[in-house]
């Protein structure tokens, strides 16, 4: 019988659960402890588990086969890292495309008349929730950004248009870091959709 290539649902025991960070702020850090499953007489374990509401990345092409990027300091990574319009899904109940759609205006000005879903993927499933959502945009024009106004690292986010062979090849040998973009890029090369 062939195995299945395919992740799988399954939920183990979790005897309690104590918060470690909870505020205002759309991410909280908790520590379940947690059992195997039919293992009643194995010790349980600790588990650190950031919950995330998960994101979008938009990969947003010209008609000349270029891409929208942007430039912004992370400071985490102590880096400008070159990205692409991408955002939470703080929002309740909103739809990934259509936050795809939203971020793309707010971050870059933008809309698109077509969009595609490439993959959705988790970032770090061995200790965040965070799953992104990843959309190809064709189409784009300029659109009107309404009352959003950037704060903070977007405030002083650059924004430049790169051809897409150029980020294949930036992607291929280490000079962009932002896995995001990695995935993208690489999906999208993948499936024959861009390049």
């Amino acid at each position: 019988m062939a195995t299945e290539v395919a992740d799988a649902p399954e939920l183990w025991p979790v005897d309690r659960t104590e918060d470690l960070y909870r505020s205002g702020l759309p991410f909280a850090l908790r520590a379940d402890v947690v059992r195997r499953p039919d293992q009643p007489d194995e010790e349980p374990f600790t588990r650190v588990v950031l919950e995330h509401p998960g994101a979008v990345v938009v990969l947003a092409v010209d008609d000349d086969e270029r891409v929208l990027c942007l430039r912004q300091y992370r400071h985490p990574a102590r880096m400008r890292m070159l990205e692409l319009p991408a955002g939470l899904l703080d929002v309740a109940g909103e739809d990934p495309r259509a936050a795809a759609e939203r971020e793309l205006l707010e971050e870059a000005g933008l809309e698109a008349d077509d969009w595609t879903r490439l993959v959705s993927a988790y970032s770090s499933p061995g200790i965040s929730t965070e799953e992104i959502h990843y959309f190809l945009a064709r189409g784009v024009r300029e659109a009107d950004r309404g009352d959003f106004r950037p704060a903070h690292e977007e405030a002083d986010m650059e924004t430049l248009w790169v051809a897409f062979d150029d980020l294949l090849a930036a992607c291929l040998d280490g000079r962009v870091h932002d896995a995001p973009v990695l995935i993208a890029v690489l999906t999208a090369r993948q499936l024959g959709l861009v390049g």
